[in-house]
């Protein structure tokens, strides 16, 4: 299905970092039985203060575990979140935003400790992060100032659990894990719609604007989850999307949308390396000329499969040779269409590197330079080492909370286990591949008032910005609401603030967008 689905998007959670978190299916039936009688809300809140321009401000950090219930008033799963919430302004009224990360499988310590909130781990930009001891800053980039946040771990990942009274045989010889009722598109956003909603209950937020914010394969669960909560009486503020992939069907087999899609993103990493044949002065508006291209003489070359003549395809293979730095030749012979692991592998060769597919400025060296697709990812590895460490050490120092297991960064069970399937909106048929650009165009045609952020990297091969703005543009939004989705460009990848320049960029964009949000 493309690497879009082949990969899980961990947000840079490389799976050789995580092997170690992965943890066996489940616990025996009895173990089981007994966490299900045990199973009761876990909390503990802590005090910190932080200065932001030149302001000293206190905030409260509760970080634990809330159960939820399923249909029978059975609690079904031991949901794991921070919360940071600052004291009301005198006649404030707080908004509280949702923030999850993707996978599906990945806990959200990439969002946590990676952008918005108080504190922030210290990366090297665009190369490898030296090893421990490493660093934990205050972060001047945290959006606390204008919304609490709450940092939700996915089932079966992190901290988060799922509870199960089912016990047959059958089951134990298959090793069920009871976190496989969450481990699929639309039960997923079941358990995170139940969580949701018992915490603005439990913590009296019903009165409080509210967003969500999900970053890549949570960019499939914020739209879904903001129409079905939706419908069952919660109307969102705003939903920030941050590195988009909004319908998996996209790269199926026969299609050509993926190559068009990729096209703008090899043209930016390929002018950021100085691989063009003419660098342009500016990025901007080169990637304009490349998008035209791409949805015009391109497309409709593609579109013409064995049809196209040699010399149209060589006439096209020129152009694309000017828009991503691949020889003429390497392009006939890929018959116009290239992978993003073939791009990955092919634009260094000469100099003996690959590029990273998170983020293309990101460089490594494979065990050689014959192959066609890269042994690793460098925008993965580079940071991973420092986000886990720092995690884990600020869990317990900080935080001041003791788990009896380990922190599960990804959950290859899950993510292999997964149900790609989704039940369109208005209807009874599932799509095989999610495609949620349907869930959140409702959810903008029928709340006048819900505002989207769709934040992209230039240099993100893993959800190529281009494919995102396809997507947004084909929500069948009247013109009246055209003006409530916003979208923004930054110089980095997948993970937006690994640059700090895109960081700082991306916070002010953001404060702006709530502002806007709270103010109409």
């Amino acid at each position: 299905m493309g690497q879009r689905l082949l990969v899980p998007l961990l947000c840079a959670s490389l799976l050789s970092f995580t092997t170690a978190n992965v943890l066996a299916a489940s616990d025996t039936d009895k173990t089981q039985i007994q966490k299900i009688q045990e199973a009761t809300d876990k909390q503990v809140v802590t005090q910190h203060h932080i200065k932001l321009n030149g302001k000293t401000f206190k905030y409260s950090a509760t970080t634990g575990n809330m159960i939820i219930k399923d249909d029978d008033n059975k609690p079904s799963a031991s949901v794991f979140y921070v919360a940071y919430t600052k004291p009301a302004d005198k006649n404030e009224t707080r908004p509280v935003t949702f923030v999850f990360n993707g996978g599906p499988g990945s806990s959200s310590l990439w969002l946590h400790m990676g952008s918005f909130g108080p504190k922030r781990v210290k990366t090297t930009n665009a190369a490898p992060t030296p090893t421990a001891p490493y660093t934990l800053l205050d972060n001047q980039y945290t959006l606390l100032d204008s919304t609490d946040l709450v940092f939700i771990d996915a089932f079966d990942t992190g901290l988060t659990r799922a509870l199960s009274e089912e016990s047959n045989d059958k089951q134990k010889s298959k090793g069920a894990n009871p976190g496989q009722k969450f481990w699929g598109v639309d039960q997923d956003v079941d358990g995170f719609a139940r969580f949701i909603t018992r915490y603005v209950t439990v913590n009296q937020r019903w009165n409080s604007p509210k967003f969500l914010m999900g970053e890549s394969y949570g960019t499939i669960r914020a739209p879904a989850l903001a129409n079905k909560l939706q419908e069952s009486g919660m109307a969102m503020n705003g939903v920030v999307l941050i590195s988009s992939i909004l319908n998996y069907g996209a790269d199926a087999p026969g299609l050509d949308r993926e190559f068009v899609g990729l096209l703008p993103t090899f043209a930016s990493v390929a002018y950021y390396h100085d691989k063009l044949p003419s660098k342009p002065a500016q990025l901007a508006p080169f990637l304009d000329e490349v998008r035209e291209f791409a949805e015009g003489d391109y497309a409709r070359a593609l579109a013409k499969g064995h049809n196209l003549s040699a010399q149209e395809q060589t006439l096209i293979a020129e152009r694309l040779h000017q828009f991503t730095g691949l020889s003429v030749k390497y392009l006939e012979h890929a018959n116009l269409r290239v992978g993003q692991s073939q791009f990955r592998k092919e634009l260094l060769r000469d100099e003996e590197q690959i590029v990273g597919r998170y983020d293309g400025r990101f460089t490594s060296i494979d065990k050689n330079s014959i192959g066609e697709r890269p042994d690793t990812d460098a925008s993965d590895t580079a940071p991973s080492p420092a986000f886990i460490a720092m995690f884990n050490d600020y869990l317990t120092t900080s935080l001041n909370y003791h788990a009896d297991e380990p922190y599960r960064v990804f959950s290859l069970q899950a993510f292999r286990n997964w149900d790609w399937s989704h039940r369109l909106p208005h209807s009874n048929r599932k799509s095989q591949l999610p495609f949620v650009v349907d869930d959140l165009g409702n959810a903008m045609r029928t709340n006048p008032y819900l505002h989207v952020f769709s934040a992209n990297g230039y240099y993100d091969l893993a959800t190529p910005f281009h494919a995102t703005e396809y997507d947004l543009a084909h929500m069948q939004l009247p013109d009246a609401r055209k003006n409530n989705l916003e979208i923004g460009y930054y110089p980095s990848g997948h993970m937006l603030y690994l640059n700090p320049e895109a960081l700082v960029s991306l916070h002010d964009d953001l404060e702006a967008f709530y502002q806007q949000v709270l103010t109409k």
